[in-house]
């Protein structure tokens, strides 16, 4: 097992590499920067989501330029700075770094990352990681949330399902999977949003951030309360929209084993249906549900949440992500990318791992042998 972790990890170098060339790639195609964004902010132009006015976007550039915010950038050329002076935009290419050619800026990014050195934000003067803790808290609490209740509402429903394949049960609840698969979390966010928050009907919860203002003076359970209370909506939105898939997973794996030999062999010896459903189908058909918990989690924190974050105004990583990328902000996008990206990969070994908890007949290394 040792080997085959060993591999893994190595084959994550080239992988997260080439992610990075990528997206590196694309945003030198990309219209516009973080100089062009500076400029119309000058100009009273700007069109960000969260623009602010030179001195916060120029001041620490210089700063910036000795981390991994001065290897960042796309070259363009900056047609909205007519008018303005010449050596002033030089002088912010060199702040930024853009006076250097692209393959230079790529590998001193990928050097300091891998120190984690993520540089400082262009329009927030903080460093990135400072931002991303900042922020951390809030994506973990909904992804974590919602990943609980999905798995607790798809894995009985799964098997609800399977055990009463064709029945009406079935069908009915086959048409709930179909909506939550065919709608996209964010339109259960504007619809819940209209019922409930104010929108047309009614105003029982609230449609911004995570804690009302008193929070610090509520007592602990009115602050558990309060909290519960803002997170209902944007949790709900993400559970209807991500049951769907997990569900119909559970119940395909059940409908599997359920045909096994060994499952015939079991009732033959006259065991209860009960104890041939939970004593062994339910650990073998269970094997890819929970292996993949932690892919699931990652998916909901760094993608699900994303739109929920800016429809809901929660100030975790979506929203950052959002306003990132809004902005050209481009140390917190491409150092997102590379945490999300290696997380991603880490995950993804956690979840093979755990295939050998769940079933320690299941060896990889043979396998691959």
């Amino acid at each position: 097992m040792f080997a085959y972790i060993l591999r893994r990890i190595l084959l994550m170098i080239p992988t997260l590499f080439g992610i990075m060339v990528l997206n590196f790639v694309v945003i030198q195609f990309a219209p516009g920067g973080p100089i062009e964004q500076i400029i119309a902010e000058i100009q009273g132009t700007a069109v960000g989501a969260t623009a602010r006015i030179g001195g916060s976007g120029t001041g620490d550039t210089g700063g910036g330029g000795s981390s991994a915010s001065s290897s960042l950038g796309s070259d363009s050329t900056y047609r909205g700075a007519q008018g303005l002076d010449p050596e002033f935009i030089k002088e912010l290419e060199v702040q930024f770094g853009f006076d250097k050619p692209a393959h230079e800026r790529f590998f001193m990014m990928m050097k300091n990352y891998l120190m984690f050195d993520f540089g400082t934000s262009y329009f927030r003067d903080e460093t990135v990681v400072n931002l991303v803790i900042e922020k951390l808290p809030v994506s973990i609490s909904i992804g974590l949330w919602t990943t609980l209740l999905v798995y607790l509402i798809s894995i009985p429903l799964g098997i609800a399902k399977a055990v009463r394949d064709g029945t009406k049960f079935d069908i009915w609840t086959s048409s709930l999977v179909i909506v939550g698969n065919a709608i996209p979390s964010f339109l259960f966010a504007v619809a819940l949003i209209v019922l409930f928050a104010g929108g047309s009907y009614f105003n029982w919860f609230p449609l911004r951030g995570l804690t009302s203002d008193n929070w610090e003076q509520l007592s602990l359970f009115g602050k558990i309360t309060d909290y519960l209370w803002h997170i209902a909506l944007p949790v709900t939105a993400l559970v209807i929209g991500g049951f769907a898939a997990l569900t119909q997973l559970t119940k395909n794996s059940f409908l599997d084993q359920i045909s096994q030999q060994y499952v015939l062999t079991a009732r033959a010896k006259g065991l209860s249906e009960r104890r041939v459903l939970y004593g062994h189908v339910f650990r073998n058909a269970m094997l890819i549900v929970i292996a993949g918990f932690p892919s699931a989690f990652i998916g909901i924190l760094f993608t699900g949440s994303l739109l929920i974050e800016v429809i809901f105004s929660l100030d975790g990583l979506g929203l950052l992500g959002f306003e990132a990328a809004i902005n050209r902000d481009y140390p917190v996008i491409f150092a997102t990318v590379y945490v999300f990206a290696l997380l991603g990969l880490i995950m993804n070994l956690v979840g093979d791992l755990t295939y050998t908890l769940v079933d320690p007949r299941i060896d990889f290394e043979a396998r691959e042998a």
